[in-house]
């Protein structure tokens, strides 16, 4: 090739070094992981029935307590109505309408879903559920201003057919982070730096430690270390979340003398707890406290796997995948390896109750952090199991003063 056709290669080349973005901070997300790492590599085939005996009775001990019941809340949300019965869409993607009605739905039970805000989406893919988010906020009146409501998108893959590209309304701002979660420090994204809205954070399907990372990143950023004080108020979910005024939003809420707004609530769907590590778990002091470590951790992981890899058909075109990969449109989940699928051990039905108890344990951990920062966490099954077998909805809303003044022991 020669030199010329080199140097104007080189400009338009994906596989370019880049520079690295300003709001790009290696590991900021990561955490920092106590005990022995290797152990995550054993897989559950490869240990003796005793050691396996020893762990259920752990779990037994440790979910002991806890809120086993949850419950089913299948929500929806008009503006999807006329797609959900567009008899052109296939199964797939009408899985995938009632997954995102129904997680507008809870958006909007919560009093989430209102304008002057800025609402982060980890794991993005093509943007879809940005778009309805948009798409509803629109459908009353049209967006005037930039103030009136802003997207961020955040993917750390580059993904073909992105929706985004399409909104061009003036009163609304779509902007993409091409970004591992794990290095994205939000304190220094410009967009969110000039209005300093207040921040919603949302997710279909964040595969395994990619929810960890992103609640450190929409609640460890640098704003609140130097301000450890929870949130006084929450909003009203009685109020109207339609055209919310966006000084009285600020106004229920301490807003820090930071960079940000404040964080006013989350909702993400959960999947793959198989895919979790130990090093970016936000929920080390709630295993800690209940005599757990990082070995436990990482048996629990693997078991946890024992609530789907039995009702679902191993996807053997699916690519292997990072640990902290975000979920894509089209193969929302990774499955287990078939190490972890232990037979003769315990019936189908027991395997697939131990599996749903893990999953359980490791998000109550998730609950544990959430309410350490002044947040009221919940966890509800959003969708049918015949749409998707991940149908567990994690959300958050800040807790009230008298609430989060003090975090109860959950030991």
């Amino acid at each position: 090739m020669s030199e010329d056709k080199l140097d104007k290669h080189l400009k338009k080349c994906n596989s370019r070094q880049k520079p690295k973005p300003v709001y790009y901070v290696e590991n900021i997300n990561a955490g920092a992981a106590e005990g022995d790492e290797t152990l995550q590599q054993v897989s559950l085939c490869e240990r003796s029935r005793t050691e396996l005996d020893a762990v259920l009775a752990k779990l037994k001990t440790a979910i002991r307590g806890l809120q086993c019941d949850m419950e089913d809340r299948v929500l929806s949300h008009h503006i999807l109505q006329e797609e959900l019965n567009n008899p052109s869409n296939g199964d797939s993607a009408h899985k995938h309408l009632k997954q995102q009605s129904s997680i507008l739905g809870h958006l909007e039970k919560l009093g989430l879903l209102g304008r002057g805000r800025c609402f982060v989406e980890f794991g993005a893919g093509r943007g879809k559920l940005s778009h309805w988010i948009h798409e509803s906020l629109k459908s009353h009146d049209p967006l005037k201003t930039c103030k009136d409501l802003q997207l961020l998108l955040v993917e750390r893959c580059s993904t073909r057919f992105k929706v985004d590209g399409k909104h061009q309304d003036t009163g609304v701002q779509f902007e993409r982070l091409q970004v591992d979660i794990q290095h994205l420090d939000l304190s220094k994204v410009p967009l969110l730096r000039q209005k300093k809205l207040p921040l919603v954070g949302v997710g279909k399907h964040l595969c395994g430690a990619a929810t960890d990372l992103a609640l450190r990143c929409l609640l460890e950023t640098p704003r609140f270390r130097g301000n450890p004080e929870p949130p006084l108020k929450r909003l009203r979910t009685s109020e109207p979340a339609a055209d919310p005024d966006p000084g009285s939003v600020c106004g229920s809420l301490p807003v820090p003398d930071t960079d940000l707004g404040p964080v006013l609530g989350l909702a993400v769907a959960l999947c793959c707890h198989h895919r979790c590590e130990w090093r970016h778990y936000v929920g080390q002091q709630f295993f800690l406290q209940q005599g757990l470590g990082a070995a436990e951790f990482s048996v629990f992981c693997r078991m946890s796997s024992w609530a789907t890899c039995g009702l679902r058909p191993t996807n053997q075109d699916c690519p292997p995948q990072d640990t902290t990969s975000h979920r894509g449109d089209d193969d929302e989940h990774e499955p287990a390896e078939e190490a972890d699928v232990v037979n003769g051990f315990l019936s189908a039905a027991e395997r697939e109750q131990v599996g749903r108890l893990c999953k359980l344990l490791i998000d109550s951990g998730r609950l544990h952090f959430l309410q350490t920062k002044g947040f009221s966490g919940k966890l509800t099954r959003y969708a049918d199991h015949r749409v998707t077998l991940e149908n567990v909805l994690l959300t958050a809303v800040p807790s009230t003063h008298a609430e989060s003044s003090s975090v109860p022991s959950t030991s």
